[in-house]
C-alpha cells in the first residue's frame, strides 16, 4: 500500500518548490482548496451573486464537515474570522460576575491568554496553572470555577494535553470546558462528546490546511444560552432573512454568533480543505504527523540540537522546537530557508511542524541541513 504522503502528494504543489515545515504558522493550500476558491472567484466575476443559494450551501457544508471532524452537530458550529474571534466571543459572552472563578494556563499563545487577563482585570479570580501540572492539581483548581480554558496543543513546545481527562474533571465540577484547538485540529483527533468540550475555536490556516480569515466556533447546543452574543449585527437573529423584522429573538443554533456577511470565498476553501481531511481520515493523519515529528525530535538531538519541552506518544503533536548551540534561531531559520526548508523562529527557538504529505526522506534532508548548520 502506498504511504499517505505518496497518495496525496499531488494535492500539494508546494512540494515541488519547498519542504514546508511551518504548518503551525500558515499552511500551503491544497489543490482542492485553491480550486474551490478559484471557482467562486470566477463565478462572482462572470455571474455576480446570481448563484447565492450555492454560496449558502457552502456555509452549511462547512458546518456539516466541521461537525463530522469533531463529532458535533452542525447546529453547534458558527463560522468566524479566526480563532481569536471565537475565543473573544466566549470570553466576553459569559456574563461574568465579580468574584467568579476560572482556570487558565501560563504557557498559552496570546490569543488564549489576554482575554482571560481582561476577565481577571474585571474582578474574576483566574487560577493560573501550567499545562504540565498533574491532573490532581487541575482538579483542585477547578473546584468552584465556572470555566477552564486551555489549548489542545501548545504553540511553542508542542505539548498535547489529554482532553478527555480534563473534560472529565470539568464535568465532575460543572465547569465550562473551553478549548483553543488551532494547533491540533486537522492533525489529531477531537471528539467533543467524549471529551465533554463545551466550546472550541480553531482557524483554517494551520493544520486544517485552509485559507486565512476563516475559522469555526463550536458551542455545545445546551450551553449556547450561557454565551451571550456580544457582537451584534443583522444575522444573529432568527428572522434575519426578513429585513423588515425587528424581532430580536436569537437564532436557535450557533448561527447566533454570526453577526453579518461571511467570508464566502474562505468558506469555499475551508469546505474543500475539511472534506480532504475527512477523506484522508484523522485516524490516518495522526500517526503520520506524530511519526514525522518524532523523527525530527530524535534526529535534531543527534545533530547536536536542544529540543524544547517533553515528548511522548501520549503528549507529542506536530510541533518540535529546537535550538543549536552557537547558532541564533533567526540565522538557523534563514539557513534552512536558503536550502528550501520553511520553518519559523519563535522566542529564541526554531519551530518545525510537518503535516501528513511530507515524506520521511524530506525530514532526513532537513536533519542533514541541521547537522551542517
Amino acid at each position: 500500500m502506498q504511504a499517505l504522503w505518496e497518495r496525496y502528494r499531488e494535492q500539494f504543489p508546494v512540494t515541488k518548490n519547498l519542504i514546508w515545515l511551518n504548518h503551525a504558522a500558515v499552511s500551503p493550500l491544497s489543490r482542492r482548496a485553491a480550486e474551490a476558491m478559484q471557482h467562486l472567484a470566477q463565478d462572482a466575476l462572470e455571474f455576480g451573486s446570481l448563484h447565492y443559494l450555492t454560496w449558502m450551501e457552502t456555509y452549511e457544508g462547512v458546518r456539516n464537515s466541521t461537525a463530522r471532524l469533531i463529532n458535533a452537530k452542525p447546529s453547534e458550529i458558527a463560522l468566524t474570522k479566526n480563532t481569536s474571534e471565537g475565543i473573544a466571543m466566549v470570553a466576553t459572552g459569559m456574563r461574568w460576575q465579580r468574584g467568579d472563578v476560572m482556570v487558565a494556563f501560563e504557557e498559552e499563545f496570546p490569543a488564549n491568554f489576554f482575554p482571560w487577563k481582561k476577565v481577571e482585570a474585571a474582578g474574576v479570580e483566574v487560577r493560573w496553572l501550567s499545562i504540565f501540572d498533574e491532573p490532581s492539581r487541575i482538579e483542585e483548581a477547578v473546584k468552584g470555577a465556572r470555566m477552564l480554558a486551555i489549548s489542545y496543543v501548545n504553540y511553542l513546545n508542542g505539548y498535547r494535553v489529554n482532553l478527555n481527562e480534563i473534560g472529565e474533571i470539568c464535568a465532575r465540577h460543572n465547569c465550562f470546558f473551553f478549548v483553543d484547538a488551532i494547533q491540533g485540529m486537522g492533525a489529531f483527533p477531537i471528539d467533543v462528546e467524549a471529551a465533554k468540550i463545551d466550546a472550541l475555536s480553531a482557524d483554517a490556516h494551520k493544520w486544517m490546511i485552509g485559507p486565512e480569515g476563516c475559522a469555526v466556533l463550536y458551542v455545545r447546543q445546551e450551553k449556547q444560552d450561557l454565551i451571550e452574543p456580544v457582537q451584534i449585527g443583522w444575522t444573529n437573529f432568527a428572522h434575519f432573512a426578513d429585513y423588515a423584522s425587528r424581532d430580536m429573538t436569537l437564532r436557535s443554533d450557533a448561527g447566533r454568533y454570526e453577526s453579518g456577511t461571511l467570508n464566502t470565498i474562505g468558506c469555499f476553501g475551508l469546505r474543500a480543505a475539511l472534506d480532504l481531511l475527512l477523506e484522508v481520515g484523522i485516524e490516518n493523519i495522526r500517526p503520520v504527523v506524530q511519526g514525522l515529528a518524532d523523527q525530527l525530535w530524535e534526529g535534531a538531538q543527534t545533530a547536536g540540537c536542544e529540543c524544547l519541552g517533553r515528548r511522548s506518544n501520549e503528549t507529542g503533536a506536530g510541533i518540535v522546537s529546537i535550538r543549536k548551540p552557537g547558532v541564533e534561531s533567526v540565522m538557523l531559520v534563514r539557513k534552512l530557508k536558503d536550502a528550501g526548508v520553511i520553518v519559523a523562529a519563535r522566542q529564541g527557538w526554531v519551530r518545525l511542524s510537518p503535516h501528513f504529505y511530507i515524506s520521511p526522506d524530506e525530514i532526513a534532508r532537513v536533519l542533514d541541513e541541521l547537522l551542517r548548520a
